[in-house]
C-alpha cells in the first residue's frame, strides 16, 4: 500500500472486507448471524464439532493479504460455554517470513517454532460466579472448555511485541485471520493506539487522554454497552497480551486481576511496581516460614536502623550477607542510604503491612523501575530474595555480552533416522552421504567422517531428495506443521521454505535438472495427496509454485521422478503401481495391470539405467512378499516376476514343498538399480547384489536388522545400506569391504555418562540398550542389551567400569575391558532414577522411584552395598536420570527428598543428613508451591548447590547454612530438565524442552544467555565434557558440541614464539620490562622499544611447585595475548654487527638469514606463467620428491664453535638426484648429495665433511677439472628461483650463490679449461645458461625448444658443447668477442629409423665423436663436424640414463639395472657416408665387454681415465665401487630408497638399526657407519624396530614390526630370523622389549597392545585401553613401582593418537601388569589439511617418575608430568608442533624435530636451545644413543648422525 494514513486511528476489519457479502471473505461449516441480547446487536455465531471444520477466513484466498499495519489487534468475542475455539493470525515479518500466531483453549501449553506460535487461552469467568472464586484460588484461569458463565471479552494482542520477544523478528503487517468454532464474534479491528475499553470518551477527556499520546478509549462502534451506574469490568473481560507480571501457565492468554486499577493505561503511565498487598498464609506455611527464619536469619537489629549490606556479596551480583531488617512500622518516606560497595544502585526492604494472621511478608522496591522486556525468553530476571541486593548500574555491565558468540558449535551428531530410516542419499562424487537425524540433515564425508549440518526444520524429517548433480537438496518434515525446504547443498543455505497441506510426507523426488519437485503423503483427512512444484528459478531467488496437485485414494509409499523425462513419475504402494504425468497443469496417472499380483504391498521402484529409447525402458518394483517385478514402462505391463524365498528347512511334519506362489517370501524393502547390477535390501537383514537378469546373488552383506534402504552410488562402486535398527553403512563392490558409517539408538536417549580419560560415552535408551561410543570417531564400541529398560548410567571416574540402573530396580556394574558383569544388585523396588560415582572413585550411589537410596563400595570389584536408606528420596520418575549429585570434593551428596519440596544434603560416606532446605517457602510471593526438579553442585564452589524448581527458576543455595544466595527466573519457557556447571564455575548449562542455554555463572546484570536449538524432542540430560572443551546433550539423538569459551589465563610474556611462562611467588618489585609488559597488555604504548639483552636464547619454562596451589589452579592451556610485533631499533652506540645473532631477542630471529651463505637478497618470487608444461617421459630428467613442509626462516642457528651438537655423519645417498655424485681419482675427491647436504667423504678413512647452504633437495653436482671447486644445485621453494652454490673444497666455504632458473636445475658442468660453467633448467624452464667461473656472472642464455636432459663440454675444445633432450641433439658453439659471449645452437633430430624417442644422455669420444643415448635403449654415434649420425645400436632394453666414455670404452647405465661396458674403437673408422644402423649390418663395430647388474637404475657415474674402476650411483640410494678387471661391485655408501620409519641404537652403542617402507631392516656399524647386514621382507612395510636389552647376554637381537601385523626377531650373530610372531591383524606401529627382556610389547594400528612371550611366541596379554587410536610410542624402563603404590619392577607407557598416555607397573615374571596412571590432553578440533601432529611420550632417563609429553593441543608445548605428584610440574612452549622428540640420559637435553625441518636441542632446566636446519624435509624420527653422546635424526630417507656436546 502506498500510504498507511487511511488505517489511522483504527480499521474496522468486518467493515473493511464487507464480511456480510462473503466476497472478500469466506465461511465454512455452521456460521450464522444472530442477535445478542447482552450487546443488543447482530453478531456472528460459529459452531461445530471440530473447530477446523467451521470457520470464518479473512481474506478469502491465501494469495491475498489484508495489509493491516496496526500494531495492536483487537478481537471482540465470547467463547461458547463448554466448547473449544481456535483463532489463527498470519503475520508476515519484515524479513519476509510469515508467522502464524494461534491461540485456543484447546492448547494446554505454549509451543513455539520458527513459523508458528501457539498460546493457550484461559477463559475467565463472570463476576461473583463460582468459577471466578475457583480461578482466584488457583491464581489463574480455567484450563479447558469455556465455563458456562463465560462473558464477552475484548482481547488485545500486541503483534509487534509478540514477534520481537518470541521470534526476534520485526512485525510488518497482518495478512489474514481465521476464526474457528466455537465462539460468538462481534467485530475485529487493528490500531496503533493502546485503547482501553473500560474508559468512556468523557472519562478519557477528563483524564487528558488523546490519540497523540498513543492511547484513548475504544471506538463507539466497537464498545460494549454499560448500564447506567454499572462498571465495564464487572460485565466484561479485558485481556491484554503480553501482559505484565507472571501467570501460570507461562505464556498464556488470560484475564488480569479485575478492576480498573489493573488497566493498561494505569500501567502504561507508571512503570514502577505498586506496593504489595498483605497476603494471608495458611498455618502450615506460616510454620515453615517461621522455621526457615529461625534457622537461616540472624537476630533482628534495632527498628530504627536502615537495612544496609555491610559485606561484599559472595557471588558479585546478589549479596549472600543476611543482615536483613524486619520492620513493623509504616514509614513511606523512609530515607535510604547509598552503598559505596560495588555500585550506587541497591535495593532495600520496604515496610510490611499488618497481617491478620501474623504471617510474614517480604518485598523489595527497585529504584529504577521495570525492565522493558520482562517476558523475553532471552532475558532473565534476578528476583528479590530476603536479603540486601546490589546490582551494578554501570552501562558497561548492562551491555556486556556472553562471549564468544556463539559459545557452542555443533560438532557431531550420533544418530540416524527419527521419522524414517528410508532416507539416505549419495552425492554425485560419492565422497559424502546425506541423511536425516530427527530434525537435522547431516552430510558426512566418508574419508574423514566430518559432518556438516542443515538446520531449520522444527520436526522430524521424513523425506529427502537430490537433483541429478546433487546441488539442490529437498527435505520435508512430518507432523501438523509439515513444510518443505530446498537447500543449496554446497553452500548449506536454505533457498526456499514452503508450507504444504500434508500431515505426513512419505516421499520426495527431484527431477534430474532440479526444475521439478514431487512429493507424496497424507493430508489431514489421511487421504493420499501428490503435489508437483516448479523449482526452476529457485537457485536464482525465484519462488516455488505448484504445478499440479492431485488427491487420490490410492496408497503411495514411494514416488520417483523419471530421470529421462521431468514430467513423468512412478509411484508404488499398497495394491498399486502407477505411472504419473504432468501435462497442462494437471496431474494424471494410469495403473500398471498387475493381474494376479494386485493385492501386494509394493515398497520401492527403480528405473533401469542405460537406454535413451522410451520403448526400451524397464521399471523394477519390489514388494513385501519378496517379489521383484520387471515392468515395461512404455506398454505398462509386467515383463517378468521373480521372488525371494528363504532357504527351505526339512521338518518332520511338513512334506509339501514351497512353490513360487506359496510359502513365506522375504520382504524386500528397497531396490536400487545401476547399469550393471541391482541391489536389494530385505527384511532378513541382507543387502544383496544381483546381475540384471537376477540369475544369482554375486555379493551380499548381512546386517543386524531389516535393511530399509539401499542406494547405489553414481559410479556403481559403492552401495549404501540403512537398517530399521538405526545403522547406516556402505559396501565397496570392488574390495567387497563393508564400512559402518553410523549406528544409533532407535528410541529416546534417556541419559549418558562420559569417560574423560578414554573419551568414551555411554548412553541408556528407551530402546532397551546401553551403548558405548568413541567420542572422536562416533563409532559404537559396545552394545549391551537387557530385558528390562535401562534408565541411568554412570562411568567410574578412573576405571573402565560403568554402572547402569534399570526400570526393574536392578543396578548392574560392568567391566568394559573384559565385558564382564562385576556386580548385580536388586535392593531397589522401583525404577532407578539416579546413579553416580564419587569423584574420587571410592563410592557409588543409586536412588529409585520409591524413595530408596543406596551406598556402595566402589573401590572393590564387587561393589558391595554399604548402606540402604528408605523414604529419603522424592518419589517419582520425573528426575531421571540425574537425581543425584556429588560435590567435587566427594564429601556431600545432594538430592530431592524426602518430599518434592525439600532438598537433602547428606554426608557422602555415611548418608547421614547434614541439611534440609525447603524450596517451597524461599519465595513466598510465588503463585504456587514450588517443587524441586534438579540439583547440581558447583565444582569450583562446593558450598554452592544449584536447584531447578518447578516455576522455571534456578536457585543458588548455600550448602552450609541453607540460605538462598541467588535466584534466576524464566530460565526456560518449559521446565528445566538438566543442569550442569563448568569446572571453573564460569558457565552454567541448562536444558529445557528442546532448547539448550549457556549462562554466565556469576549472572552479571544485563548479561543474556545464549540459546541453542536442534533437538526435535525434549532434552533429557546435558553436561560438560571432563576436558571442558565440549558439551553433550541427549534426547532424540546424541549431540556433541564444541565449547568455545576462552579459558582464563594470567598474563604471560609473549616476547617470542618460545615464551617463558614461569609461575614464581609474587614479587613486590616490578622491573622495567614487567612494567612495559603490563602497559602493553593495558593498551598503552611502550615508552621505549625492547632491546635484545640476555645470554643464549631460552625456551619458556613453566615450573609448578606443589606448594603453589594457586598457580596450578590458575594455569590454562590457552593464551589469548597476541604476539608482539618486531620493532626496528636504531642505536648510535655500540650495537650489533651485521652478522651477529641476537642472543635473546626472539623478535629478531628473522635476521638470522643475514649470516647464512645463502644470499637471499637475490631470491625473488616467480610467477609461473608457462604454457603446456608436460613432464618428459624419461627417468633421466630430475623431478624433486614431493614435500608439504617448508623451512622455518626464524630458526636460531648457533654461532660457530658454540654448537651444542655437530653433524658427524650422513647415512645414505640421494638416489632421486641426477648426476649428484662426483669423483676425482687423481685428487682423491669424492662427494655426493643427500637431501640438502653435500657430503665430502674421504675414501681411505671414511670421515666426512658437510657443505650446507641449500634448504631444498640437491638435484645435481659438478666438479672443476682441478677438483678445487664443486657446484651444487637445488630447486626453489614457494615460488622462489632455484639455487646454485659454488664451494671451495679446501676450506668448505661457499664462494658464490646463483639464483637464475625458475624450476629445478637439471644438469651442471664445467668446461675443460674451467673457464665456463653451464647450468640447464628443467622442463618448466627450458633455459641453458652459460656462466663465467671467474666472476660467476651470466654470460649468455638461450631458451630451448624442448626439455633438455643432459649437457657436456667438448674435452678438446672449450668453445664446443652439446645438449640432448626431447627435441634431439643441440650442437652449440661459444663465440667470444671482447666481453660479449654468444651461444650459437644447431638442433639436429634423431634418425627416423629409431622412432619417436627422447635423447637422455651424452658424452664426447676423442675429438670428433659424440655419443647420445635414448629412452628406448639406443646409442647413437655422431660426427661433430658434419653433425650427422654415424652409427646406432640397441645397447639396452630400457632407458639409458648415464653415458661415460674414456679412451675406447663406453659405459652405459640404464633403468634395467644393467651397467654395461662397450668397446667402441671401431666407431672411429666409420665414415659419414657409411651410416650403420646396427652392429649386425657391418660386422662387429661395437663389442660388449662386460656387464654388471646393480640394485637400481643408474643416475650418476665417475670413472678413471682407463675406465677400469669407478663409482656408480643408483636410484636405490647406493653408491657402488666398480672394478671391471675383477668384474666386482662393492657397496661404498648405502641408504634407504623409501621412507625410513624408525631408528634404534643397540644397548652397547656398537650398532644401530633402521627400517623403512620397502620392508628392509638394516643393521649398521656405529663406528664406520657401514652396512653390516640387511634383512628383507618382500611385499611388506616395516614400521618399527627395536633392540633387545643388555640383559640378554648371549646375543643381540633386533625385532621389527611389519604392516601385516607380524613381528620378526633377527639374531645378529647368525644374521638369521630367530622367530616370527603375529599378535596383530593390522600394521604394527610401535615395538619395545620389556626392560628385563622377558617379553616384547607391540602395538597395532587399531590401538591394541599385545604382550608376547619370547620363549614360545605366544600372546600372553592384550591391552585394549587405547583401542581405536593408533599407538605412536611404547617405552619400558627399569623402576621399582612401590613408590607409586603398586607392585612391579618396571614401568612402561604407551601414547596414542587420541592424545592419551597410559602408564603401567609390571612384573612380567609374575604376570602382573597394572594401570598406574592415565593422561588425557585436551585439544581443539584440528582444521589442517594434513594429519594432526603425533602424540608422543617418554620417561625422563634421569628420573623415570617424570613423563614428558607433546602432541596436538591448545598450545605447542612439552609437558612434564610427575607420577608422584600426579600433576604437570613444568611446561616448555614450542614455536611449532613437534613431529618427534627424544630425551638424553645426560645434560637434561631434549631433541625436538618439527615439520618445519628444524631440529631443536633444548636444555630442559633453563630453556636454552639451539636450532639446526640440515634436513630438506620434515623430521619424523629422532633418537639419542643410550649414553646420550650421539643423536640420530631422520627426514624421509635422510639419516643424520650427530655428536652431542651439550651447552
Amino acid at each position: 500500500m502506498a500510504s498507511k494514513g487511511w488505517q489511522h486511528p483504527y480499521v474496522n476489519i468486518f467493515k473493511h472486507v464487507r464480511v456480510e457479502d462473503w466476497k472478500r471473505s469466506t465461511k465454512e461449516g455452521d456460521v450464522t448471524t444472530c442477535m445478542d441480547k447482552t450487546l443488543r446487536c447482530s453478531v456472528f455465531q460459529i459452531k461445530g464439532l471440530a473447530p477446523a471444520n467451521s470457520y470464518i477466513l479473512i481474506p478469502k484466498n491465501s494469495n491475498q493479504s489484508l495489509g493491516l499495519t496496526g500494531r495492536y489487534f483487537y478481537l471482540l468475542f465470547r467463547p461458547t460455554p463448554g466448547k473449544y475455539f481456535v483463532v489463527h493470525l498470519d503475520v508476515p515479518a519484515v524479513e519476509g517470513q510469515v508467522v502464524r500466531i494461534s491461540f485456543s483453549n484447546m492448547f494446554k501449553e505454549f509451543k513455539s517454532t520458527a513459523t508458528w506460535l501457539q498460546f493457550p487461552f484461559l477463559c475467565g469467568a463472570a463476576k461473583d460466579s463460582v468459577y471466578e472464586s475457583t480461578a482466584k484460588s488457583a491464581r489463574h484461569g480455567l484450563v479447558g472448555p469455556a465455563p458456562s458463565s463465560a462473558c464477552w471479552t475484548c482481547l488485545m494482542l500486541d503483534l509487534q511485541h509478540i514477534l520481537s520477544i518470541y521470534l526476534n523478528r520485526c512485525y510488518s503487517h497482518l495478512k489474514s485471520i481465521k476464526l474457528c468454532a466455537n465462539m460468538v464474534v462481534k467485530n475485529m479491528f487493528t490500531s496503533d493506539l493502546l485503547l482501553d475499553p473500560g474508559i468512556s470518551f468523557k472519562e478519557a477527556k477528563l483524564m487528558g487522554l488523546a490519540s497523540s499520546q498513543g492511547t484513548g478509549p475504544i471506538p463507539r462502534e466497537m464498545s460494549f454497552p454499560v448500564p447506567k451506574g454499572g462498571s465495564w469490568h464487572d460485565l466484561y473481560d479485558y485481556i491484554r497480551f503480553p501482559s505484565d507480571g507472571t501467570k501460570l501457565p507461562f505464556d498464556s492468554i488470560q484475564k488480569d486481576n479485575p478492576g480498573p486499577d489493573s488497566t493498561c493505561i494505569s500501567k502504561s503511565r507508571s512503570c514502577t511496581r505498586a506496593d504489595s498487598c498483605c497476603v494471608s498464609l495458611s498455618k502450615p506455611v506460616q510454620d515453615r516460614v517461621s522455621l526457615i527464619q529461625q534457622t537461616t536469619l540472624p537476630k533482628l537489629p534495632s527498628r530504627n536502623q536502615t537495612p544496609l549490606a555491610t559485606e561484599i556479596p559472595q557471588l558479585g551480583v546478589v549479596s549472600t550477607h543476611q543482615n536483613l531488617e524486619w520492620q513493623s512500622h509504616n514509614n513511606d518516606d523512609e530515607q535510604q542510604q547509598e552503598s559505596t560497595c560495588f555500585s550506587s544502585h541497591h535495593l532495600t526492604s520496604r515496610p510490611t503491612c499488618d497481617a491478620v494472621d501474623g504471617g510474614v511478608h517480604v518485598y523489595v522496591h527497585p529504584e529504577d523501575g521495570c525492565s522493558e522486556h520482562e517476558e523475553s525468553e532471552e532475558e532473565f530476571v534476578c528476583t528479590p530474595v530476603p536479603c540486601p541486593v546490589r546490582l551494578s548500574s554501570s552501562k558497561e555491565t548492562r551491555q556486556q555480552k556472553l562471549l564468544p558468540d556463539p559459545i557452542l558449535r555443533l560438532n557431531r551428531i550420533i544418530g540416524f533416522g527419527g521419522a524414517t530410516t528410508r532416507c539416505a542419499l549419495w552425492t554425485k562424487s560419492g565422497d559424502a552421504v546425506v541423511y536425516p537425524c530427527h530434525a537435522i540433515i547431516v552430510s558426512m564425508t566418508l574419508s574423514t567422517n566430518q559432518q556438516r549440518f542443515f538446520i531449520g526444520h522444527t520436526d522430524k524429517i521424513s523425506a529427502l531428495a537430490f537433483n541429478g548433480n546433487t546441488t539442490l537438496l529437498a527435505s520435508a518434515q512430518t507432523g501438523n506443521h509439515s513444510v518443505v525446504r530446498v537447500w543449496n547443498y554446497n553452500k548449506g543455505s536454505c533457498l526456499a521454505m514452503f508450507r504444504t497441506h500434508f500431515h505426513s510426507f512419505s516421499s520426495l523426488s527431484f527431477s534430474h535438472s532440479g526444475g521439478l519437485l514431487c512429493g507424496a503423503g497424507k493430508d489431514r483427512h489421511w487421504k493420499t495427496m501428490v503435489v508437483v512444484w516448479n523449482t526452476v528459478n529457485i537457485s536464482k531467488g525465484g519462488e516455488v509454485t505448484i504445478l499440479a496437485k492431485a488427491n487420490t485414494d490410492v496408497d503411495i509409499h514411494t514416488i520417483k521422478v523419471a530421470y529421462f523425462d521431468e514430467t513423468r513419475m512412478v509411484s508404488c504402494g499398497r495394491d498399486s503401481i502407477r505411472l504419473w504425468r504432468v501435462r497442462n497443469g494437471t496431474l494424471r496417472s494410469c495403473p500398471v495391470n498387475l493381474g494376479e499380483y494386485h493385492s501386494m504391498d509394493f515398497t520401492d521402484v527403480a528405473f533401469e539405467e542405460g537406454s535413451l529409447n522410451l520403448d526400451e525402458r524397464t521399471l523394477f518394483a519390489s514388494s513385501r512378499s519378496g517379489h521383484i517385478f520387471e515392468i515395461d514402462y512404455s506398454r505398462v505391463v509386467i515383463r517378468n516376476v521373480r521372488r525371494l524365498l528363504p532357504a527351505q528347512q526339512q521338518h518332520a511334519n511338513r512334506r509339501e514343498k514351497w512353490t513360487f506362489n506359496t510359502g513365506p517370501g522375504i520382504a524386500i524393502n528397497s531396490i536400487s538399480v545401476s547399469s550393471s547390477f541391482c541391489a536389494t535390501g530385505s527384511e532378513d537383514g541382507f543387502l544383496r547384489l544381483w546381475p540384471l537378469d537376477f540369475s544369482a546373488v554375486f555379493l551380499e552383506a548381512e546386517h543386524e536388522g531389516p535393511v530399509s534402504l539401499v542406494s547405489v552410488s553414481s559410479d556403481s562402486q559403492r552401495v549404501l545400506a540403512a537398517t530399521s535398527t538405526g545403522n547406516l553403512g556402505f559396501l565397496d563392490v570392488c574390495s567387497r569391504a563393508y564400512s559402518t558409517l553410523m549406528r544409533s539408538h532407535t528410541d529416546t536417549v534417556l541419559g549418558f555418562s562420559v569417560d574423560g580419560i578414554r573419551r568414551r560415552l555411554t548412553t541408556a535408551s528407551s530402546d532397551g540398550t546401553v551403548r558405548i561410543w568413541n567420542m572422536d570417531s562416533m563409532h559404537q564400541l559396545y552394545d549391551f542389551v537387557s530385558e528390562d529398560n535401562p534408565c541411568s548410567v554412570a562411568f567410574h571416574p578412573t576405571e573402565q567400569v560403568f554402572s547402569c540402573g534399570f526400570s526393574s530396580g536392578i543396578v548392574r556394574v560392568v567391566d568394559i575391558s573384559s565385558a564382564k558383569l562385576l556386580a548385580e544388585h536388586k535392593q531397589h523396588r522401583g525404577e532407578v532414577v539416579g546413579l553416580a560415582f564419587s569423584p574420587d572413585g571410592e563410592f557409588m550411589y543409586s536412588a529409585d522411584s520409591q524413595g530408596s537410596l543406596a551406598l556402595y563400595n566402589a573401590s572393590e570389584e564387587q561393589h558391595d552395598v554399604i548402606k540402604v536408606v528408605c523414604n529419603v528420596v522424592a518419589r517419582g520418575t520425573e528426575r531421571t536420570p540425574d537425581a543425584l549429585t556429588v560435590s567435587s570434593d566427594s564429601r556431600c551428596l545432594a538430592f530431592v527428598g524426602p518430599s518434592d519440596y525439600v532438598i537433602t544434603i547428606a554426608d557422602s560416606r555415611s548418608l547421614d543428613e547434614l541439611l534440609l532446605v525447603d524450596v517451597s517457602i524461599l519465595d513466598v510471593e510465588s503463585p504456587c508451591v514450588d517443587s524441586a526438579m534438579k540439583v547440581c553442585f558447583s565444582p569450583a564452589f562446593t558450598e554452592h548447590l544449584l536447584v531447578a524448581i518447578s516455576s522455571n527458576k534456578v536457585l543458588w543455595v548455600n550448602t552450609k547454612t541453607g540460605r538462598l544466595l541467588r535466584e534466576v527466573s524464566k530460565v526456560h519457557k518449559h521446565k528445566c530438565s538438566s543442569l550442569a556447571v563448568s569446572e571453573d564455575a564460569r558457565f552454567l548449562l541448562t536444558a529445557g524442552h528442546n532448547a539448550l542455554k549457556v549462562w554466565d555463572y556469576s549472572m552479571q546484570l544485563g548479561v543474556k544467555s545464549q540459546m541453542f536449538i536442534g533437538h526435535s524432542q525434549p532434552i533429557c540430560q546435558v553436561s560438560f565434557t571432563p576436558d571442558q572443551l565440549g558439551v553433550v546433550s541427549v534426547g532424540d539423538a546424541i549431540f556433541l558440541w564444541d565449547f568455545l569459551a576462552h579459558p582464563v589465563e594470567p598474563l604471560t610474556n609473549r616476547r617470542s614464539p618460545l615464551r617463558v611462562n614461569s609461575v614464581p611467588a609474587p614479587k613486590t618489585d616490578q622491573s622495567e620490562a614487567e612494567k612495559n609488559r603490563v602497559q602493553l597488555f593495558n593498551g598503552m604504548p611502550r615508552q621505549t622499544a625492547p632491546l635484545p639483552s640476555s645470554p643464549p636464547p631460552q625456551l619458556d619454562v613453566i615450573t609448578m611447585d606443589q606448594a603453589d596451589k594457586g598457580a596450578l589452579a590458575s594455569m590454562s592451556f590457552c593464551d589469548d595475548v597476541p604476539n608482539i610485533p618486531s620493532v626496528a631499533v636504531l642505536t648510535t652506540g655500540s650495537g650489533f654487527s651485521s652478522d651477529s645473532r641476537p642472543a635473546a631477542s626472539f623478535l629478531k630471529v628473522t635476521e638470522m638469514n643475514s649470516t647464512s651463505p645463502l644470499n637471499t637478497s637475490h631470491l625473488d618470487i616467480v610467477e609461473w606463467k608457462e604454457k603446456n608444461l608436460v613432464r618428459p617421459d624419461c627417468y633421466r630428467h630430475f623431478f624433486p620428491r614431493f614435500k608439504t613442509s617448508t623451512l622455518d626462516q626464524a630458526a636460531v642457528t648457533p654461532k660457530p664453535a658454540q654448537e651444542g651438537m655437530k653433524l658427524k655423519a650422513v647415512i645414505g645417498y640421494n638416489g632421486n638426484g641426477r648426476g649428484n655424485m662426483v669423483w676425482s681419482p687423481d685428487q682423491g675427491l669424492f662427494a655426493y648429495s643427500c637431501g640438502c647436504l653435500v657430503v665430502v667423504e674421504c675414501l681411505h678413512t671414511g670421515s666426512q665433511s658437510h657443505l650446507h647452504g641449500h634448504s631444498e633437495e640437491i638435484s645435481c653436482l659438478a666438479v672443476t677439472n682441478d677438483a678445487q671447486m664443486i657446484a651444487s644445485a637445488s630447486g626453489g621453494s614457494d615460488g622462489t628461483r632455484s639455487l646454485i652454490c659454488i664451494w671451495d673444497i679446501r676450506n668448505g666455504s661457499c664462494l658464490k650463490t646463483i639464483s637464475h632458473h625458475r624450476g629445478a636445475v637439471q644438469s651442471l658442468t664445467f668446461s675443460r679449461d674451467d673457464r665456463f660453467f653451464l647450468s640447464v633448467g628443467d622442463f618448466s624452464d627450458l633455459e641453458v645458461a652459460l656462466w663465467s667461473t671467474d666472476t660467476f656472472q651470466l654470460l649468455s642464455s638461450i631458451s630451448m625448444s624442448g626439455p633438455v636432459h643432459d649437457a657436456a663440454f667438448s674435452p678438446s675444445s672449450a668453445s664446443h658443447m652439446a645438449c640432448v633432450g626431447s627435441q634431439g641433439v643441440y650442437f652449440s658453439l661459444i663465440q667470444t668477442q671482447d666481453s660479449n659471449v654468444d651461444l650459437k645452437v644447431q638442433r639436429v633430430r634423431v634418425p627416423a629409423e629409431i622412432g619417436d624417442v627422447e635423447l637422455t644422455s651424452l658424452c664426447y669420444h676423442m675429438d670428433s665423436l659424440l655419443f647420445t643415448a635414448t629412452n628406448r635403449g639406443h646409442v647413437c654415434a655422431w660426427d661433430i663436424n658434419t653433425q650427422c649420425c654415424l652409427l646406432t645400436w640397441e645397447a639396452d632394453e630400457g632407458e639409458i640414463g648415464v653415458l661415460l666414455c674414456q679412451g675406447n670404452r663406453l659405459l652405459t647405465g640404464s633403468n634395467t639395472h644393467w651397467l654395461r661396458l662397450w668397446e667402441v674403437e671401431a666407431v672411429q673408422g666409420v665414415k659419414p657416408q657409411e651410416k650403420v644402423c646396427g652392429a649386425e649390418d657391418r660386422g662387429p663395430v661395437v663389442v660388449l665387454e662386460q656387464e654388471i647388474m646393480l640394485d637400481g637404475a643408474t643416475v650418476s657415474a665417475a670413472f678413471d681415465n682407463t675406465m677400469d674402476m669407478g663409482i656408480v650411483g643408483t636410484t636405490a640410494g647406493t653408491l657402488w665401487y666398480i672394478n671391471w678387471p675383477d668384474n666386482t661391485s662393492t657397496r661404498l655408501v648405502s641408504g634407504h630408497k623409501t621412507k625410513v620409519n624408525d631408528v634404534a641404537f643397540s644397548s652397547d652403542e656398537k650398532h644401530f638399526a633402521t627400517c623403512s617402507g620397502d620392508g628392509s631392516v638394516r643393521v649398521w656399524s656405529a663406528l664406520s657407519n657401514e652396512l653390516v647386514v640387511q634383512f628383507q621382507v618382500l611385499n611388506q612395510a616395516c614400521g618399527c624396530v627395536c633392540w633387545s636389552p643388555s640383559s640378554i647376554r648371549e646375543s643381540a637381537y633386533v625385532a621389527a614390526g611389519y604392516s601385516d601385523g607380524t613381528l620378526r626377531i633377527f639374531r645378529l650373530a647368525s644374521s638369521e630370523m630367530e622367530m616370527k610372531l603375529q599378535p596383530h591383524h593390522v600394521a604394527v606401529t610401535a615395538l619395545q622389549y620389556s626392560a628385563n627382556g622377558h617379553v616384547i610389547l607391540s602395538a597395532g594400528k587399531n590401538g591394541l597392545i599385545a604382550v608376547s612371550s619370547l620363549v614360545n611366541g605366544a600372546t600372553v596379554r592384550v591391552i585394549r585401553d587405547h583401542k581405536g587410536a593408533q599407538i605412536t610410542s611404547i617405552q619400558c624402563v627399569n623402576e621399582q613401582c612401590k613408590d607409586f603404590g603398586l607392585k612391579g619392577n618396571e614401568l612402561w607407557l604407551a601414547a596414542s593418537d587420541d592424545r592419551r598416555v597410559s602408564m603401567w607397573a609390571a612384573d612380567w615374571m609374575k604376570d602382573k601388569c597394572d594401570l598406574l596412571d592415565w593422561l588425557t590432553f585436551p585439544a581443539p578440533a584440528y582444521t589442517g589439511n594434513d594429519s594432526p601432529p603425533p602424540s608422543l611420550a617418554a620417561f625422563c632417563p634421569t628420573d623415570p617418575s617424570l613423563v614428558v609429553y607433546t602432541g596436538y593441543g591448545v598450545e605447542k608445548e612439552l609437558s612434564f608430568y610427575s607420577l608422584a605428584k600426579k600433576q604437570i610440574i613444568k611446561k616448555i612452549t614450542l614455536p611449532h608442533w613437534a613431529s618427534c622428540f627424544s630425551l638424553s640420559s645426560k645434560g637434561h637435553l631434549i631433541a625436538v624435530g618439527t615439520k618445519e625441518r628444524v631440529l631443536k636441542l633444548i636444555e630442559s632446566t633453563s630453556g636454552r636451545f639451539q636450532d639446526s636446519v640440515e634436513h630438506s624435509d620434515s623430521l619424523q624420527t629422532c633418537h639419542f644413543s643410550p649414553t646420550g653422546s650421539l643423536l640420530f635424526t631422520v627426514a624421509y630417507n635422510e639419516i643424520l648422525l650427530w655428536e652431542v656436546q651439550g651447552f
